[in-house]
């Protein structure tokens, strides 16, 4: 029997260290690969979360940067690419208004907890009672072909930086030939003792609209807005108008206008399961917000309290559905899209 010489142990180590290294590359340029051709494309780089769609820029989860005290995504873009979200702050642009530079993209505050102001809460504010939200940590990125996710850790402290709530965020992007979806998942636990979400208008998962979706002749009270609003909020009981939405409860609200010549609209749908019902914060402004903290400040009824004191050890959940598409409220037909989101959460 022929007998073959052993390879030295050494070789036998530096052979498996590189068949090691070939599959970690191999693996690296598959995920690369993946990455690169997936329709809904997720990528970290610095203090942002970058989504493309289809090889083009969706939106950012914007970490932290300049005044802001809070996370946010900016901008958001319709499938043909519209913008549907105000630039300022984080752009100066002529005839743009000027007001609630705390109202960034998309957001999730509120302006009372535990007395703290997570709302209003631009860094260069003289408020001393100002929260800031921070990432602690970004995980999960997935892509794919018709969705991709992360989830980010957050931690809501108060002025001197001690810790009130602890939040698991997890954002989820859709995609479809029409339309653009954002679902967005809240999980909020107290960091050290009780935590009271105090009965507040300014709350709490909210969108400032490009000024052209603003109703018309309805800008922000001493501002100017040099670009015609175009813009109708409707709710799901058929109310259009700020006037007739503002307060009330509502599965839904859409908001829709003309956006450089494209007719295009981006609803908010409040997920039935959700620990409280929102009233609607909807401004003929562009404010468009969803909050489910404030009671007597909407109904005008003092003797309501929309105040929740969360405990250790429990939680508050809450899903939204951002929804971006072509056309009015009903050439887009919201109601359908609300019905197909019933039956996906159920």
């Amino acid at each position: 029997m022929t007998s073959f010489p052993c390879a030295p142990v050494s070789s036998l180590r530096k052979m498996s260290f590189v068949r090691s290294l070939l599959a970690s590359s191999v693996a690296s340029l598959f995920l690369t690969a993946v990455s690169a051709h997936a329709q809904v494309a997720i990528s970290q780089e610095g203090d942002a979360v970058h989504v493309a769609i289809d090889g083009q820029p969706f939106t950012d989860f914007v970490l932290r940067g300049g005044n802001a005290m809070k996370p946010y995504l900016y901008p958001l873009r319709s499938a043909t690419g519209k913008l549907v979200t105000r630039k300022f702050p984080m752009e100066n642009v002529e005839g743009e208004p000027k007001d609630h530079p705390h109202q960034r993209g998309l957001w999730f505050a509120h302006e009372r907890v535990n007395g703290f102001d997570f709302w209003n809460n631009e860094a260069d504010y003289k408020s001393t009672n100002r929260g800031r939200i921070v990432v602690n940590k970004i995980s999960d990125i997935q892509s794919g072909p018709d969705a991709g996710s992360f989830t980010a850790d957050l931690e809501w402290q108060d002025p001197n930086g001690g810790k009130v709530l602890s939040e698991t965020r997890k954002t989820t992007f859709h995609k479809t030939p029409t339309l653009r979806i954002i679902d967005v998942d809240i999980t909020l636990t107290p960091a050290a003792g009780d935590v009271k979400f105090g009965d507040a208008k300014d709350g709490a998962f909210g969108i400032r609209l490009a000024p052209a979706l603003e109703e018309p002749g309805n800008a922000a009270k001493g501002v100017t807005n040099q670009i015609p609003g175009t813009g109708k909020m409707t709710n799901a009981e058929g109310d259009s108008g700020e006037k007739a939405v503002w307060g009330k409860t509502s599965n839904w609200v859409d908001y829709a206008g003309e956006v450089d010549g494209e007719k295009v609209g981006i609803a908010i749908f409040d997920n039935p399961g959700n620990s409280r019902r929102a009233h609607w914060h909807s401004r003929g402004y562009g404010l468009f917000a969803a909050n489910p903290f404030g009671l007597s400040v909407f109904t005008k009824d003092k003797s309501q309290d929309g105040s929740v004191i969360l405990k250790p050890g429990e939680k508050l959940h809450f899903q939204y559905r951002v929804v971006i598409h072509p056309g009015d409220t009903q050439s887009a037909n919201i109601p359908a899209l609300w019905d197909a989101y019933l039956k996906e959460v159920k």
